[in-house]
């Protein structure tokens, strides 16, 4: 039988030891994804970017850094960045749900085609409004807003020599090139 697996299913799988404690899983759709190992470069712009927008937004809001978000009964990932409403202490007994959330960030190089596909559809269904793709390959932010069904009705390419301010905080910009280069 190939069903769905829950939320609370898949926290019960950790719980009695399935994965490994290395291991680099979430969930989506129902179905346990397995994540590559994260490369030097990856961690980098994640970690630089958490940091970037924790000092640029400050207590107006919560930064979370590779921490799960769930999206439903059947989807919790783990977004390499995540700007959400405080107060802080709300996540104390529940990760982040979708009305908590402005944007999420994917830093993606061997993750691309996941990250444009199953994943940004499972954040325009959950109505997340902003999600950007820090695509490392191609040396770009793909911006996608106006979530609506399954897609995301806006999409816009920001370019290393460039600025970008997530759409909640359109005063708080950040230099492109401070996490691509110049």
């Amino acid at each position: 039988m190939n069903r769905p697996i829950a939320v609370d299913e898949y926290y019960r799988m950790g719980e009695v030891g399935i994965f490994r404690p290395d291991e680099r899983v979430e969930l989506l759709n129902g179905r346990i994804v397995e994540m590559p190992p994260v490369a030097p470069r990856d961690s980098y712009v994640v970690s630089a970017l958490h940091a970037k927008l924790t000092i640029l937004l400050g207590d107006r809001v919560i930064t979370f850094c590779r921490r799960p978000v769930r999206l439903g009964p059947y989807s919790e990932p783990q977004p390499d960045v995540v700007v959400a409403r405080g107060p802080r202490e709300r996540y104390l007994d529940a990760h982040p749900a979708p009305t908590d959330v402005l944007l999420v960030i994917e830093v993606s190089d061997a993750t691309l085609r996941y990250d444009r596909g199953e994943k940004q559809k499972a954040y325009a269904t959950a109505v997340i409004p902003e999600y950007w793709i820090v695509d490392l390959r191609h040396r770009r932010i793909d911006v996608y807003t106006e979530p609506d069904g399954d897609h995301y009705r806006t999409h816009t390419v920001t370019l290393p020599d460039q600025r970008l301010a997530p759409r909640a905080f359109p005063t708080d910009v950040l230099d492109v090139s401070e996490f691509l280069g110049a």
